[in-house]
């Protein structure tokens, strides 16, 4: 069932949920990839957010602004979605137990699934946050270009020249972040570099964050969407301490 939860008309989410709820459910926000631009959608996410209530979750499939002619995204606007977006759970006349609540995203929603646990009281706090084949260093991600400047384009601008921003919006520079983490990453991901998730993963250690760091042999960065392929299954697995 479609929400919206803002008056902007990419502010809304899909929910989806087991055809008879036993009980209250562990919520997964599944935030989409594309770069943080306008055209690409929650459509990319809809197979696994369609996929986890056969496995006894909710899904909240999280549409959000996005940097295009019309997307009126980019930095702060899409964080400022995927935050509302999360509180708005606790509005859901649905059973959904809040105290269990999980984002998963993949490429740039995976830097949002990260970024949203460095919230700071938020309304409904995260138990956990997985990354699929993201960049939680947004820094590194402009220095190398990715996706054609994705990153200058969502932060409007380089991180030298709007290092508060960077700062404000990274993942990596709020360890520690306090809660499990699960990074999946395909080691032949020539989109973003599995170096990310691994920098990434051996800073948020040391920071004292409990994080498990799952590279995947041979395996590109598309391999995500497929919730029939084995970088889900590691998703799912790890998804176990929640159930």
């Amino acid at each position: 069932m479609r929400h919206r939860y803002g008056d902007h008309f990419h502010q809304f989410a899909d929910l989806y949920l087991p055809p008879e709820p036993d009980g209250p459910l562990p919520v997964a926000v599944v935030l989409h990839a594309g770069f943080w631009r306008e055209q690409y959608s929650l459509e990319l996410s809809e197979d696994l957010a369609r996929d986890l209530p056969r496995r006894g979750w909710a899904a909240w499939n999280v549409e959000y602004r996005r940097v295009g002619e019309a997307g009126d995204g980019g930095y702060p606007p899409t964080l400022e979605d995927v935050a509302a977006a999360i509180d708005f759970l606790q509005t859901l006349d649905a059973p959904l137990d809040l105290p269990r609540v999980v984002t998963i995203g993949q490429s740039a929603g995976g830097h949002l699934a990260l970024w949203a646990a460095t919230r700071e009281a938020p309304a409904v706090p995260l138990a956990g946050a997985v990354s699929q084949a993201g960049a939680p260093d947004l820094r590194e991600a402009d220095r190398l270009g990715l996706g054609d400047g994705a990153a200058a384009a969502f932060m409007g601008g380089h991180a030298d020249d709007e290092p508060d921003s960077y700062a404000d919006a990274s993942p990596i520079e709020h360890l520690p972040l306090g809660v499990p983490q699960l990074l999946v990453h395909g080691e032949a991901d020539h989109v973003i570099p599995a170096s990310l998730s691994s920098s990434y993963a051996e800073r948020a250690r040391e920071a004292g964050d409990d994080v498990e760091l799952v590279l995947r042999p041979g395996e590109d960065h598309f391999v995500h969407t497929d919730p029939a392929g084995a970088a889900w299954g590691d998703v799912m697995r790890w998804l176990e301490r929640f159930g």
